[in-house]
């Protein structure tokens, strides 16, 4: 019997390809800390193996690996509470990873939805690892026997293949409770932040414009000046939220706001129904400042000390190869290679 029938634990991560966005605190990390203070134990990762499926120069993606981890501690994350490291220092990813390589169809890769929008036009010449990474992603989850997986919408997909070759395998070598079948979890205002520039795209630390994201690292002065000159509409507020229908950058700034206030939509709509953007737009400024400010500020503190991060992942990967090596060894037992 799996350890996922006595253990409620949630795993999640977040590639550190640079320039976290607001998006990321939102639709992710926030969710991350309030998951790490209720019933699970809470396994949080930075899934550099991930990253290098496209171009990382080495130098930018250390610093990225270090400030997403910045990120993390400065917005709650306690590595005290949370199981917190870096997915290239416990092997067990990407072995269970080319175990589950032979497990997946490449069918099921063909109807992933994400390789097709990054791959383009020009997928022949894509790596094979942007390719075949959902079945690392899955491996990533099912290495803890994961219960709970905190995701954003677009996701939802890869979670829904990773059940899909849990359920292959137990059945396959006929172990019918090995693998769990962990649930998405996608709840909460603002679990996919839009562009603030143009409400129909997710907001993106590749987009063009910097005015159409917040940066976790912009100041008190650049967030407010992004949020006074966000891209609203000609309406004011309506009175319900069945009025943001048809209006995408309105609804977009109700569900930060939403978000930011710990708050629902609706209640958004109640306090500010009928209101100006004149009114609305320099309300969310401040609270936006007041909210992320303080992670900034943080996270460049913490970012003064490198070695200190290193040493926090380092403690990190222990505690989570400790949970993973016997699951990776009882798998390679199950498949039927020959070990010491």
């Amino acid at each position: 019997m799996a350890d996922a029938a006595h253990t409620r634990r949630v795993f999640s991560g977040i590639k550190p390809s640079g320039g976290l966005t607001m998006g990321n605190y939102l639709g992710a990390i926030k969710r991350f800390v309030e998951m790490q203070n209720a019933d699970y134990q809470s396994i949080y990762c930075v899934v550099d193996m991930h990253a290098i499926t496209v171009w990382q120069e080495p130098d930018d993606l250390r610093h990225a690996t270090r400030e997403l981890v910045a990120a993390y501690i400065a917005s709650g994350i306690d590595p005290d509470k949370s199981i917190l490291f870096n997915q290239s220092q416990v092997s067990a990813h990407a072995e269970l990873g080319w175990v589950f390589n032979c497990v997946a169809r490449v069918g099921w890769m063909n109807r992933m939805t994400q390789f097709k929008d990054k791959a383009g036009k020009n997928a022949e010449a894509v790596s094979l690892g942007l390719y075949a990474y959902p079945s690392l992603m899955a491996a990533d989850i099912l290495i803890y026997h994961a219960t709970h997986v905190p995701v954003g919408e677009d996701q939802k997909q890869h979670v829904e293949l990773t059940r899909d070759i849990a359920a292959k395998f137990n059945h396959d070598f006929k172990v019918p409770d090995f693998f769990p079948q962990p649930e998405p979890i996608i709840d909460g205002p603002a679990t996919r932040v839009m562009n603030l520039r143009d409400g129909t795209k997710k907001m993106s630390k590749s987009g063009q414009s910097d005015m159409e994201r917040i940066n976790m690292t912009d100041d008190a002065a650049l967030i407010a000046k992004k949020f006074k000159k966000a891209k609203s509409d000609a309406e004011p507020l309506p009175e319900t939220l069945a009025g943001l229908a048809g209006r995408p950058e309105a609804k977009n700034l109700v569900e930060i706001y939403a978000a930011l206030s710990d708050t629902t939509p609706e209640a958004v709509i109640a306090e500010f129904a009928g209101a100006q953007w004149g009114r609305f737009k320099p309300a969310l400024a401040d609270l936006a400042v007041a909210k992320l400010e303080p992670i900034s500020l943080e996270m460049a503190r913490l970012m003064q000390d490198p070695a200190e991060i290193d040493r926090i992942l380092a403690k990190g990967a222990d505690k989570a190869n400790a949970i993973a090596q016997p699951i990776l060894d009882k798998t390679y037992d199950i498949v039927g290679f020959v070990r010491h």
